[in-house]
């Protein structure tokens, strides 16, 4: 089964390149200020959204395993 994951971003960042919006359509799209937003978490597989996350220039996006709080993304070093 795969894992519940909690998407978040930091507003102060996102500069809405819309990177993730086409890695992970049906996870991500652009809010009423042209920034990304979260649309539904399990949108796409786990690796996908992963991958949406490392596109973003700004690192603006945190994934965490929803049960455990887990940060799967960014590693601490890289903020």
């Amino acid at each position: 089964m795969p894992r519940r994951l909690r998407i978040t971003i930091d507003y102060n960042r996102c500069v809405g390149s819309g990177i993730c919006i086409l890695t992970a359509p049906n996870v991500f799209r652009y809010n009423d200020q042209r920034q990304s937003e979260v649309i539904d978490p399990d949108g796409a597989p786990e690796g996908v959204v992963l991958e949406a996350a490392q596109g973003c220039p700004q690192v603006a996006i945190t994934v965490e395993d929803a049960d455990s709080n887990e940060r799967l993304f960014p590693p601490a070093d890289l903020l």
